[in-house]
């Protein structure tokens, strides 16, 4: 790497084999450890989020990978460092243009690591769900409509002769098996 070293330690992005990101991020670390670069190689990472998922009327939660294929690592860009993640088992090469690597700016690191959950579901329109919390728990009702972008549901309970429009997170409703 013929360019000037950088001053700043930031985020990279590392494009590893898919499905090996797991073992390209340990490798790292234990090449890090080994040769005393905890100093230049502050962090890496593994972007993932967490999923509930509901099948079969059940619940989990369960973790994904964000970005299949990458791994973010947290350092001072150097010909060491460079050269260290570059050559690690596993690593195609750095997100950038040629062999330069570029740095993530902060808004697109934040951006990866939202802590928002996503709730994968089962559930489709015209099921009918028992409400799990709130002021209608353990009411059952009919699935008008699903917002998978907002992860809102529209359910229909019917209650005292009339029906009434609830509208729910994905997570407080549960597939009626009955």
């Amino acid at each position: 790497m013929a360019e000037s070293e950088s001053t700043n330690i930031e985020w990279y992005v590392v494009h590893t084999y898919s499905g090996y990101e797991n073992k390209v991020m340990s490798s790292l670390q234990k090449t890090v450890e080994n040769n005393g670069l905890q100093d230049r190689i502050v962090d890496i990472r593994v972007p993932v989020e967490d999923v509930i998922e509901i099948k079969n009327g059940k619940r989990r939660t369960v973790q994904r990978k964000l970005l299949p294929g990458y791994v973010m690592v947290k350092m001072l860009l150097t010909n060491d460092t460079w050269y260290v993640v570059r050559n690690t088992r596993g690593v195609t090469g750095f997100v950038g243009a040629g062999n330069k690597a570029l740095p993530l700016s902060e808004t697109d690191f934040a951006s990866v690591f939202d802590p928002a959950k996503t709730v994968r579901s089962d559930i489709h329109v015209g099921d009918n769900v028992r409400i799990l919390t709130g002021l209608f728990e353990n009411f059952t009702g009919r699935v008008t409509s699903i917002d998978e972008e907002a992860q809102r549901v529209h359910v229909v309970v019917p209650m005292l002769k009339r029906e009434t429009d609830v509208e729910l997170a994905l997570d407080e409703v549960l597939l009626d098996e009955e």
